[in-house]
C-alpha cells in the first residue's frame, strides 16, 4: 500500500534524515586504505547507539537473504554493488566503496547510500560514480507532483544509458517512512507518463546503481552481497526524498556537510 505522509509528518523526518547524512558523512571521512569493513559497521553501530537510533538492516530477513543481515550497514566493495555485508576485509589502495544506511528515529525511516574511492582512483571509477551521482540529481528533479514513477525511472536512464551503461531494474527505489522497504517499487528504467502519479506527501529513497560493463548479478556466498557477474564495479548513489507542493525534499541531503 502506498502511504501519503502529512507535512508535520514530513517535518518529523527530517531529525532522521539528518542523522543518516551525518553518519554517512563521517564514515566517509574515516573510511581509507586499511580500514577495515568491520570496523566500518562498528563505528556505524556507535554512531546508532549514540543518536539513541535503531537499524533497519540487523534484523532485516526478507525472502531473498539467506539470514538476517545481522551488521548495520551494507558495506560493497569493487565488483560488490548492494548488500554487501561487512566482513574481515581490510580495504587497498584503489578500492570503490558503496555505503547503504538506514535507520529509524522515533519510528521515522530514513535510507541513504553513497559510493567513493579510497586511495588513488582509477578514472573509470570515478566516471561510474559520477553518473549515478547525476541519475540521482535527475530522478530527484522528477520527483515532483503531477509526474509519475516512470519519469523519475526515465530520469535515471537516459542518464545511465547516454554514459553507455547497462541497467538493471530487478533492485530500484522504493516507498520509505515507517519501515525500510515500501511502496512504490521505483525501477531506475521506465517510460515516461506512465506508473503512479506522483503526489505531495509520497517520500521515497531514489537510488541509482550501475556497473561497468554489466547489468547482470549474482549472489555471493554469503547470502547477501550483489556482485557483476563479469567482475566489473559498480557504484550506488541513494537519498530520500519527499515530494511536497514545493518541489522536492532530499531529507538526507549531504551538500551542507561537503559531501555529495
Amino acid at each position: 500500500m502506498i502511504e501519503l505522509r502529512t507535512p508535520p509528518e514530513i517535518e518529523a523526518m527530517r531529525p532522521v534524515g539528518r542523522f543518516v547524512a551525518e553518519a554517512l558523512a563521517t564514515l566517509r571521512e574515516e573510511t581509507r586504505v586499511g580500514t577495515n569493513l568491520l570496523a566500518i559497521d562498528r563505528r556505524a553501530h556507535d554512531l546508532i547507539r549514540r543518536a539513541g537510533a535503531q537499524s533497519c538492516y540487523i534484523d532485516y530477513h526478507p525472502s531473498f537473504g539467506a539470514s538476517p543481515f545481522g551488521k548495520v550497514i551494507c558495506t560493497s566493495v569493487n565488483d560488490a554493488v548492494l548488500h554487501g555485508l561487512p566482513h574481515d576485509y581490510a580495504l587497498r589502495d584503489g578500492d570503490l566503496v558503496s555505503l547503504d544506511f538506514a535507520v529509524s528515529i522515533d519510528g521515522w525511516v530514513a535510507d541513504s547510500a553513497i559510493s567513493f574511492v579510497v586511495g588513488t582512483a582509477r578514472e573509470e571509477d570515478l566516471r561510474l560514480i559520477d553518473t549515478t551521482e547525476r541519475a540521482l540529481a535527475a530522478a530527484i528533479d522528477a520527483a515532483v507532483v503531477g509526474n509519475r514513477i516512470g519519469d523519475i525511472s526515465h530520469a535515471i536512464a537516459e542518464v545511465s544509458r547516454a554514459d553507455g551503461y547497462a541497467i538493471n531494474t530487478d533492485f530500484g527505489g522504493h516507498g520509505v517512512g515507517r519501515v525500510m522497504h515500501g511502496d512504490p517499487h521505483i525501477p531506475n528504467d521506465g517510460k515516461p507518463g506512465r506508473g503512479y502519479p506522483l503526489r505531495a506527501g509520497l517520500v521515497v529513497a531514489l537510488e541509482p546503481w550501475l556497473l561497468q560493463s554489466t547489468d547482470k548479478l549474482l549472489t555471493d556466498p554469503d547470502g547477501w552481497t550483489l556482485r557483476s557477474v563479469d567482475g566489473s564495479r559498480g557504484a550506488h548513489s541513494e537519498h530520500t526524498v519527499a515530494m511536497t507542493e514545493d518541489g522536492p525534499l532530499v531529507l538526507t541531503d549531504r551538500s551542507h556537510l561537503g559531501v555529495d
